[in-house]
């Protein structure tokens, strides 16, 4: 259970990253290869049938979408080294890169490559290993069958007049939310600009991590002068 109220810029930095992995999540389905690319359960189940029928291309391809995914949560271990959400840690650079990933991914889905598939799910593999923790409670931001299994977990409760941690069930509802309407944003957008949706993701991932960078250098040149350190 959560140990104190939830900061305001972590609901909604949660908000904007689930929006984030739901319009990728939308692209991803539409696109090349109808390839959920934000979580790994179908993937995982794509790869087995393939290997099964005996199409070589495809199963590749998903153990590809797997492995970038992975990949994606060793390079947020790498940077961010802590599970505990701490203002001071590197979630800047995480988010740039993740921002990074998700313009390239959008130019070679342009060009109809494969790999453009491959670098949204290594985005989406950073976020979701960013996000995992916070006070020591799971938060998930690419995927949401832990988030309503949770949720149905506490309608349980309620219903047998047991506590309920409802602080967590009101991050869990706006994580919810915002994979949603990321969805819909997603679909949309797919079919107005086509891969070029994929630059509005793109865009906020980097402008929170431009801004996480800067508020953090902008806390320490604060705390360097009222201890008079230079």
């Amino acid at each position: 259970m959560f140990t104190k109220e939830t900061p305001l810029w972590i609901t909604a930095g949660a908000m904007i990253l689930a929006g984030i992995a739901g319009c990728v999540n939308a692209v991803g389905f539409l696109g090349l290869h109808h390839q959920a690319v934000t979580h790994l359960t179908g993937t995982v189940t794509n790869l087995g049938m393939e290997l099964a029928r005996g199409d070589r291309s495809l199963a590749q391809h998903a153990f590809l979408v797997i492995l970038f995914f992975f990949l994606g949560c060793v390079f947020s271990g790498v940077i961010i080294r802590h599970s505990t959400l701490k203002a001071g840690r590197r979630y800047g650079v995480a988010l740039t890169t993740e921002s990074a990933l998700l313009f390239t991914s959008a130019y070679l889905f342009r060009h109809q490559s494969n790999a453009g598939e491959y670098l949204s799910a290594m985005a989406c593999g950073l976020q979701n290993a960013m996000a995992t923790s916070y006070s020591g409670s799971v938060v998930r931001t690419t995927h949401v069958t832990g988030i309503v299994t949770d949720l149905g977990i506490a309608v349980g409760l309620v219903a047998r007049r047991e506590a309920v941690d409802w602080r967590r069930v009101r991050l869990y509802l706006v994580l919810l939310t915002g994979f949603f309407l990321g969805g819909l944003l997603g679909t949309f957008g797919f079919l107005r600009f086509s891969y070029d949706i994929l630059l509005l993701p793109a865009a906020l991932a980097g402008i929170a991590g431009l801004s996480h960078t800067f508020v953090r250098h902008y806390a320490h040149q604060r705390s360097l002068a009222a201890t008079g350190t230079r």
